[in-house]
């Protein structure tokens, strides 16, 4: 199935996401380190790859959209300990398979570690999350941090509705107003 078949008929995706990012004027990591988020990027970028005529975790800033995420105060502090350990699980991996990081395997040994790896449930959840938030940073609004300039809107030829929030009235900020 093509992305635009899968993501037009995601249950409701627009109105089903949680927007739990935070506001991000620049992409500077708040919650990673560089391997932590060279990992995260490099298994972004396999879930959602750049292709000529649709964007791709890079063009969205996912993995900064992700790093917002984990830097909110009020993020489940169980899901950021689950995604920072799923981490340190698959560049163990790696480590033992290649003897390399993960994002510096060649493109198809990750793609056969990430298949085995989706193999056990507790892969699959890990997987699975990450690409949740994958699919929010191509469809929250920019102001989250992903979907630059509303790139993923215009792939979409979704109108993102009228008003849409301003800095101060975006989730995380509303009660601390």
């Amino acid at each position: 199935m093509k992305r635009r078949t899968f993501l037009h008929h995601f249950p409701k995706a627009i109105g089903l996401i949680s927007l739990s990012g935070t506001l991000a004027a620049q992409i500077r990591p708040l919650s990673l380190d560089a391997q932590q988020w060279n990992c995260l990027a490099a298994v972004q970028e396999h879930l959602l790859p750049s292709e000529p005529h649709a964007p791709g975790s890079l063009d969205i800033r996912a993995t900064a959209y992700l790093d917002r995420t984990l830097a909110d105060p009020g993020f489940n502090p169980d899901i950021r300990t689950f995604l920072l350990q799923g981490i340190l699980w698959l560049e163990d991996i790696a480590q033992k398979r290649a003897g390399l990081p993960f994002h510096q395997m060649v493109p198809a040994d990750r793609e056969t570690l990430l298949h085995n790896i989706a193999r056990s449930p507790t892969g699959e959840r890990w997987l699975s999350l990450l690409l949740d938030y994958t699919l929010e940073a191509l469809l929250a609004d920019p102001l989250y941090g992903g979907n630059p300039g509303g790139i993923g809107w215009r792939w979409l030829e979704h109108d993102p509705g009228r008003p849409r929030p301003t800095p101060d009235k975006i989730y995380g900020r509303l009660e601390k107003v």
